[in-house]
């Protein structure tokens, strides 16, 4: 064997490099600089989850049904992604091996490419909905659609050629803070602290109002935090930056933290758009081709609480750009044997990671870009999908987490498996039931 097969490349200098200044603050004792350097997978896959079709989705859920059912329902999805997402972080620290890279090795080329191709079909939906959203979103300032797709196109090549996957992830940190933009509209939307309680508290029932339609905004609130892609970026995010089993605690709080910030501004999005439904205003036109909600918004909280939604949703598809990319160029970079597929590989070591990352993004431009587009439901519907594909999903993590030979001492509790049957059961029935009824509708009207 050559000197030069045991040669470090520059991508192992940089992780010893990260890996020495972890070991030095857990020596030293310094627990606050510890979780800075640990932040970072957790908090962007929950904040970008937060995107652009799933705040759409609570808005027009404030705004068709109020908050008695959905705000404690949302609060209660975001514990189940915590749940699901800390599964696929410690598979990640345990195994060093990304989701994608897993199901290859453990179940075969078949159900590798078989799930990989429901990620890249429901990632590149999704991504039409994020450019969507940054469209409507700048279309509220006046700027063009064409040049909101240029700029969410840009944002995803300029970001990925920095070699190193701690840059992307600040990048991506530093534009996921301003999430809490939709906080400050939920503020100015002057909701009544008593009626948050109240709802939190017991759980209304949901009024009358179309079945269909009531599936279809509970399907898109569940498709709004446990998705596919989810578990492809947060394990392949946590292989790159390094994690190790020793991590686990820090990987868990920073997967916590990133859901109470990203609850608190989807529950924010909600109570944003309670004003619509209290002055009773017709949304099932909104979006269409137009600044739509932040417009509709603007008598109740004022220009700049509509703003602040607007820019909120311009923020939402932008993080969401940049992580739904990014586990779409995991899964194909993971998916050939000997590939690069990191961050931290310049593009001649990785020309698959980096083509799938940019293509797609590229590719869900030009569709944005046809006209007559119907934007609600495109937006609605795309997290509708994301729930019909996430149950078998689960199941592949489920028994990748309850395999000993891999996870080791890590190995699931008992009551994680019971609580993730039960949530794939509950996903599974949610799409059923609401295909079901819509098949039914269907029917109905044509005959």
């Amino acid at each position: 064997m050559t000197h030069d097969a045991f040669a470090l490349t520059g991508e192992d200098r940089e992780r010893a490099a990260d890996r020495l200044r972890v070991l030095d603050a857990r020596k030293r004792g310094r627990r606050g600089l510890l979780i800075w350097l640990l932040l970072g997978p957790g908090v962007l896959v929950m904040l970008g989850e937060n995107d652009g079709p799933s705040m759409l989705s609570y808005a027009a859920t404030g705004a068709s049904y109020g908050i008695g059912f959905f705000l404690p329902f949302i609060a209660l999805t975001f514990a189940a992604a915590y749940f699901v997402q800390e599964m696929g972080m410690r598979l990640g620290a345990v195994t060093h091996r990304g989701y994608g890279e897993l199901l290859f090795q453990r179940f075969g080329p078949f159900w590798g490419w078989f799930t990989l191709a429901d990620l890249i079909v429901t990632n590149l939906i999704t991504l039409i909905t994020e450019i969507i959203a940054i469209r409507v979103g700048m279309s509220f300032f006046g700027i063009p659609s064409w040049v909101a797709v240029v700029v969410a196109v840009s944002l995803v090549v300029i970001s990925a050629f920095g070699s190193r996957y701690s840059r992307w992830e600040r990048i991506s940190i530093s534009l996921a803070i301003f999430n809490l933009l939709f906080i400050v509209s939920a503020v100015l939307a002057k909701p009544s602290p008593a009626a948050i309680g109240h709802a939190l508290l017991t759980w209304s029932p949901i009024g009358v109002g179309s079945l269909q339609q009531l599936l279809l905004l509970v399907c898109s609130n569940i498709g709004a935090t446990v998705t596919p892609w989810m578990l492809f970026f947060q394990q392949s995010a946590t292989v790159d930056k390094g994690l190790t089993p020793r991590d686990i605690g820090e990987g868990r709080l920073d997967t916590a933290v990133g859901t109470v910030i990203a609850t608190l501004a989807g529950c924010a999005a909600l109570l944003a758009a309670l004003p619509l439904f209290i002055h009773h205003v017709d949304v099932s036109k909104l979006t269409q081709g137009g600044a739509g909600y932040a417009q509709a918004l603007q008598p109740y909280i004022g220009p700049w609480g509509a703003t602040f939604f607007a820019l909120g949703l311009i923020e939402a598809g932008a993080v969401a750009m940049l992580t739904i990319s990014a586990s779409t160029a995991y899964g194909l970079g993971e998916a050939f044997v000997g590939a690069g597929h990191s961050f931290n590989r310049p593009l001649d070591e990785a020309p698959v990671f980096y083509l799938a990352n940019i293509g797609a993004a590229v590719l869900a431009g030009a569709i944005v870009l046809i006209p007559g587009l119907p934007l609600l439901q495109i937006t609605l519907n795309a997290n509708l999908l994301a729930v019909l594909l996430t149950p078998p999903a689960l199941v592949f993590l489920l028994v990748m987490v309850n395999d000993r030979e891999l996870m080791g001492r890590q190995v699931n509790a008992l009551w994680n498996n019971v609580l993730g049957i039960a949530l794939t059961v509950f996903i599974t029935a949610a799409g059923t039931l609401y295909a079901a009824v819509a098949f039914v509708n269907t029917f109905w009207h044509a005959g």
